[in-house]
């Protein structure tokens, strides 16, 4: 019999619930399919990680084909101390052609239908939450018609 360790756990670290803009579709050109998401603000929310997602962030993103999409955000949260938190979460989206269709249209979609994970960086020069750039982190996503919300874990 092989032993193949423990797997590791997971802790949860915060939601964020971004507020994002109509996209800006750049469409395919003479490479993949683009589209830029700006990020106009939002909410953090966990045991003791709270604040707000600052304006101005963008979430880039590739649409490989009609069933996958590669997320790449980058944004900044504001804690409620005033410690300021650089976020770069890098994704994957996909599900069905239809469903990702009309996720892309701006519609709702089920949330169970949509594999929806990232794996986030979070960096800060506040001492209480440099802790962040060391260790690795995972989410699970959930697009809305006016908001994208992650459910981020540290994972032990």
């Amino acid at each position: 019999m092989s032993d193949f360790g423990v797997a590791p756990t997971l802790s949860f670290l915060a939601r964020i619930e971004v507020s994002v803009a109509a996209p800006i579709d750049l469409g395919a050109g003479d490479g993949p399919h683009r589209r830029i998401v700006p990020i106009l603000g939002g909410t953090v929310s966990g045991p003791d990680l709270n604040g707000v997602v600052l304006p101005g962030g963008a979430d880039f993103q590739v649409l490989r084909s009609s069933t996958l999409t590669e997320l790449e955000a980058r944004y900044a949260v504001e804690t409620s101390d005033g410690d300021r938190i650089y976020v770069e979460n890098f994704g994957l989206r996909s599900g069905s052609q239809e469903d990702i269709t009309r996720i892309v249209a701006g519609q709702t979609v089920d949330p169970s239908k949509i594999y929806f994970r990232s794996s986030p960086r979070l960096s800060s020069p506040a001492p209480r939450w440099a802790w962040l750039a060391s260790r690795i982190l995972v989410a699970r996503g959930e697009r809305r018609p006016e908001s994208v919300r992650l459910y981020i874990f540290v994972v032990d």
